[in-house]
C-alpha cells in the first residue's frame, strides 16, 4: 500500500526543501517523479536543480531533455512515470493521480502559502478514505523533520 507523507515547511522554502528529499531519494537507490502545477514550474525547477549547489549534483530531467528511462529524478506537469519511479513528490499545490502506482507519495506544503495549506486538508482526506497510510511530517526550527500524530 502506498505511503502518503505530508511535508509542511515551516522554516525552509520549497526549492530549498526539495533537493533534500530527493537526496534522500537518490541515496537510497530509487527514483522520483516530482509533479509540478505546469510546464513553466518543471522548466523552472530544471534550471535550479542544475545550480543550487555548484558541490552538488542531483542527476535529473524534463521531457524537454528526453530519455525519461535514464533519469532518476524526472520533472513533469503531467500525471506520468516514464522513469519507473517508485516515489512521487508534489509540489507548489499540483495534483496528484495514480498515487497507487507508487510506493511513497510525498506532499510538499509552504507553510506560508494558507490557501495551499487549507486545499492540502482535502488531499489528506481524500488520501485517507482511499485506505492510504497517511503521516504528517512538520519542519523543525532547526531544518529538521518530526512526525506529528495525525488524526
Amino acid at each position: 500500500m502506498t505511503e502518503v507523507r505530508f511535508y509542511h515547511l515551516r522554516t525552509k522554502t520549497p526549492d530549498r526543501a526539495l533537493p533534500e528529499i530527493l537526496g534522500k531519494v537518490l541515496e537510497q537507490g530509487r527514483r522520483a517523479v516530482v509533479r509540478t502545477v505546469d510546464e513553466k514550474e518543471a522548466e523552472r525547477l530544471n534550471e535550479y536543480l542544475w545550480t543550487f549547489d555548484p558541490e552538488s549534483f542531483l542527476p535529473h530531467g524534463t521531457a524537454k531533455d528526453g530519455a525519461a528511462e535514464d533519469q532518476p529524478v524526472w520533472l513533469t506537469h503531467t500525471d506520468e512515470n516514464p522513469n519507473s519511479a517508485d516515489t512521487l513528490i508534489v509540489t507548489g499545490g499540483a495534483s496528484a493521480g495514480h498515487v497507487g502506482d507508487f510506493r511513497l507519495c510525498c506532499e510538499m506544503l509552504d507553510g506560508h502559502d494558507e490557501a495551499a495549506l487549507k486545499e492540502s486538508r482535502a488531499r489528506w482526506q481524500s488520501y485517507r478514505e482511499k485506505g492510504y497510510n497517511v503521516t504528517y511530517w512538520q519542519q523543525t526550527d532547526k531544518g529538521g523533520w518530526e512526525q506529528k500524530k495525525s488524526g
